[in-house]
């Protein structure tokens, strides 16, 4: 059971993906903001990390930045999540590290597909 390390800050979103995800047996590890999401992954490291880039007091691009920059946590794929789909948004995430992008409200087959991919196919 892959575990995944969902940094977000709207209560909503969590309980929504969360709640998809358990069911297809993803244990999912919660971060309320940047800050805790990179402490979370260097503590728990999870398999994956599903990260919004609009977070309080460290954001999701900053966030991705210092884990990819660290050697215990650059491994570890980052699926970028985001409200704006503005153009460019996509490729600032990938910049900062993030290694795939998705929109919200999440596509969840979509989604899926993406983690899949990043984790080698591998449940």
């Amino acid at each position: 059971m892959p575990k995944i390390l969902y940094v977000e800050d709207n209560e909503d979103n969590v309980y929504m993906l969360r709640r998809r995800l358990t069911k297809l047996d993803y244990e999912m590890i919660v971060a309320e903001d940047g800050e805790k999401g990179v402490a979370a992954a260097e503590r728990e490291r999870p398999a994956l990390i599903l990260m919004d880039l609009s977070l309080p007091v460290l954001s999701g691009w900053d966030a991705a930045r210092r884990l990819k920059a660290a050697e215990g946590t650059r491994g570890i794929p980052i699926i970028a999540l985001s409200a704006h789909a503005l153009e460019g948004e996509r490729d600032k995430a990938l910049a900062a590290g993030c290694d795939d992008f998705e929109t919200k409200p999440v596509d969840l087959p979509r989604l899926l597909e993406k983690m899949q991919r990043l984790l080698g196919g591998a449940r």
